[in-house]
């Protein structure tokens, strides 16, 4: 399992990874929308990792980053993931309070994999952006990523 978990991150990472080197090349692309979406996914990652390794998160759902800033915090988060991957049980359950108060307990699996749906979420939502921006998409679907069975970087 951790091995899939693996190469969800590695997928992850790839796409954030082409995103901002899309955003980095049309930068009147990165909206307001496209940065608070994008900011989001990098924060909730941030924050549920913090969540497992039982820490203070650095930043709220809600910062903001710069476009010049996104490419160190994906490789940050990204190795965060990995770490957690290598040193953590997957079925061990963690107890932690949401941002709106409320305590919730479930598997590291679970939060694991609710990052990467989230992250997959919101590409979607920031690809459709970028195309009202009059950019074109790229494909971040998984199964894109899994053909080549090489990272998109």
């Amino acid at each position: 399992m951790k091995d899939f978990f693996k190469t969800l991150f590695e997928y992850n990472h790839s796409c954030n990874h082409k995103m901002i080197t899309l955003l980095a090349e049309t930068p009147e692309a990165y909206s307001e929308r496209a940065q608070t979406l994008l900011s989001h996914t990098f924060n909730a990652q941030h924050i549920w990792n913090s969540r497992i390794l039982a820490t203070q998160p650095h930043y709220g759902v809600w910062h903001l980053f710069e476009r010049d800033e996104l490419g160190e915090i994906n490789d940050a988060h990204y190795a965060e993931s990995l770490s957690i991957l290598a040193n953590q049980h997957l079925d061990l359950t963690v107890s932690y309070v949401n941002t709106r108060g409320e305590f919730f307990e479930n598997s590291i699996q679970d939060i694991l994999y609710h990052v990467i749906n989230h992250s997959t979420y919101h590409r979607g939502q920031i690809m459709s952006e970028l195309k009202l921006q009059g950019v074109s998409p790229i494909a971040t679907d998984y199964i894109f990523y899994r053909r080549t069975n090489t990272p998109m970087l």
